[in-house]
């Protein structure tokens, strides 16, 4: 099977899954059947029972990869359509991003060595609340696994998607624009997704405040390093 058929029944194979999880989840509304997560655990399930590996999966997995730039870019709109409200709030939305990143990369730290892991592991947990081409890439420079840190992000987005409504519900945070900078900040492009089923302010926020974290990160995760290279030093 030549590739261009391959990616084609991969990229068709994705999209029939993805849709039918959403379908399911419209009908049933429950946290668990979220579709990102139901979707990514019934794609392994099925390439583990027809014996298809990863490298396989991925000659189409590449060219949805490619869209996440177009994607992301498409995320404007909401951003455009909520402008006075982003304006009316920036200092909020700039003193909110900043400390989400900081307790964002301090808390890989913490639970990084708490566990007793090694420190090429840390560098790569630290950067597991951002935006994944970003995540990389800092995990990359400061001497972390790329790939690990892929699926720490995943793991940071998924968990933020399920679990992130029901704790702020439960810390009785309401407010759509509290709401979509810490999921924006917390579980970046996944969590954002999930912000549209919260209405056009939390997903707008939660959009800024993901693109916010990738760039304020990036200056700040050297600082980050630097402090705890000094207190473990």
């Amino acid at each position: 099977m030549n590739q261009f058929l391959t990616a084609l029944i991969v990229i068709i194979f994705t999209v029939v899954v993805f849709l039918f999880m959403k379908k399911l989840y419209l009908s049933y509304p429950l946290t668990l059947l979220t579709p990102i997560l139901t979707s990514t655990i019934l794609i392994v399930v099925i390439l583990n029972l027809f014996g298809i590996s990863y490298d396989t999966y991925m000659i189409g997995g590449y060219w949805m990869n490619q869209l996440l730039g177009p994607a992301i870019v498409g995320l404007a709109f909401p951003l455009y359509s909520q402008r006075k409200i982003l304006a009316d709030n920036k200092y909020v939305i700039l003193s909110g991003v900043i400390c989400g990143v900081i307790a964002g990369m301090a808390s890989g730290i913490l639970l990084a060595l708490a566990a007793g892991i090694n420190e090429r592991v840390l560098y790569s947990i630290l950067p597991k609340s951002f935006t994944t081409p970003i995540a990389i890439e800092l995990s990359s420079q400061a001497g972390g696994i790329p790939s690990m840190t892929a699926i720490f992000v995943m793991f940071a987005g998924l968990t933020g998607a399920v679990l992130g409504p029901q704790f702020l519900r439960l810390i009785r945070v309401t407010s759509p624009i509290s709401i979509g900078i810490a999921m924006g900040c917390a579980s970046h492009a996944i969590g954002t997704s999930k912000t549209s089923e919260l209405g056009l302010t939390a997903f707008s926020m939660s959009s800024v405040s993901m693109t916010l974290s990738a760039v304020i990160g990036s200056f700040l995760s050297p600082v980050i390093l630097l402090l705890y290279h000094s207190f473990a030093g």
